[in-house]
């Protein structure tokens, strides 16, 4: 296939990511080392664009790097199948929740502080929100 070449800087902006980190996702074997030209400089094609696009939006959804390797290595081998990539979705959804409940309950625990509160108007040395942070266990918890 004959796809549009694209610079290293060119590459970066197409996808929203700086240059240093498409050098860093090739050193760590995110994204293929790319061919180069005679004088020395990378060109990148659509299949890049696309991979890079991948990486960064598994990124988002909270994937850790060694998770997406494994998610490229489905990709780039023969023989996985669509419920391995489930597996790891659902793992990374379980995740995300745990980390809503933990935000949940620290809203809580703020929220118990302010309540507390009763008047902006105490020193601080009086202050129930101060004390409540003084202390081993934190509302709510």
């Amino acid at each position: 296939m004959n796809y549009e070449k694209y610079s290293i800087g060119q590459l970066a902006k197409k996808t929203a990511c700086k240059v240093e980190t498409v050098h860093y996702y090739e050193k760590i074997g995110l994204m293929p080392e790319p061919p180069r030209t005679d004088g020395g400089h990378r060109v990148y094609a659509l299949p890049h664009v696309k991979r890079l696009n991948f990486i960064r939006r598994s990124r988002a959804l909270g994937f850790r790097i060694e998770q997406i390797k494994e998610l490229l290595k489905f990709i780039d081998e023969p023989n996985h199948y669509c419920g391995e990539v489930k597996a790891m979705a659902m793992q990374q959804a379980s995740v995300v929740q745990e980390k809503i409940d933990d935000l949940q309950r620290l809203q809580s625990a703020l929220n118990e502080m302010i309540i507390q509160c009763s008047s902006g108007n105490k020193q601080v040395d009086d202050c129930p929100i101060i004390d409540a942070l003084y202390t081993e266990k934190v509302v709510g918890q």
